[in-house]
């Protein structure tokens, strides 16, 4: 047996597994985070920053919603609707956590951005907003009730905070364990890989620093 068919192997198979990575660039495909924020949970946390009224993110959903089929069991994935000082997309905000507080979220998130981006409606009009949730089955008392509750006040607060502290100037951003914020360039699915590497960092890094 050939001494050197071992080594040649284990060589060609490190290759190939780095052929596949990307050399991630800090100011080009992320940004540190500084100080860090804390994780919620003790798995590697992944933050989606989005607006519903953004086509970028509506663009970005799909490949979205198939990369979090396949995180792996060590990846946790959330989401924050997006909130600045002007209060622009404070709208968009209440509806996500209304929805949230409903249960109705899941069912209805993909619909959401439908409404806006394929079916041009005006969501942020409260009238348009209202016959739409009526349509879908919500009860409109209770969503304005909902909608005004203490708990949905605290997550837009929270969201608020959280925003400010990760620096996202944009959206679709994604933050890997309140350490790395994914800088949007290029496709998607490079969008998505840039956060993959920034996983593997962390686990490289210990998810606890």
């Amino acid at each position: 047996m050939n001494p050197w068919r071992g080594v040649l192997a284990a060589l060609g198979l490190c290759l190939a597994l780095g052929a596949g990575a990307v050399e991630l660039k800090e100011g080009f495909d992320f940004r540190t985070i500084n100080p860090p924020l804390a994780a919620e949970t003790d798995k590697i946390e992944v933050t989606e920053f989005f607006w519903y009224g953004c086509s970028h993110c509506f663009e970005f959903e799909p490949v979205l919603a198939a990369w979090v089929k396949k995180l792996p069991p060590d990846v946790s994935f959330r989401r924050v609707p997006a909130l600045y000082p002007n209060d622009k997309w404070l709208p968009g905000a209440r509806l996500y956590y209304t929805l949230q507080a409903m249960n109705a979220l899941e069912r209805l998130h993909g619909e959401v951005f439908d409404a806006i981006h394929v079916e041009r409606q005006r969501l942020d009009d409260r009238n348009i907003l209202q016959e739409w949730l009526t349509k879908k089955g919500v009860e409109a008392k209770q969503f304005r009730e909902t909608g005004s509750s203490f708990a949905v006040q605290s997550h837009l607060q929270q969201a608020r905070r959280l925003v400010l502290a990760a620096g996202v100037t944009g959206v679709p951003s994604l933050m890997v364990q309140g350490r790395y914020l994914a800088l949007k360039g290029g496709s998607s699915e490079e969008l998505v890989a840039t956060v993959d590497e920034l996983i593997a960092r962390v686990r490289a890094e210990g998810r606890r620093k």
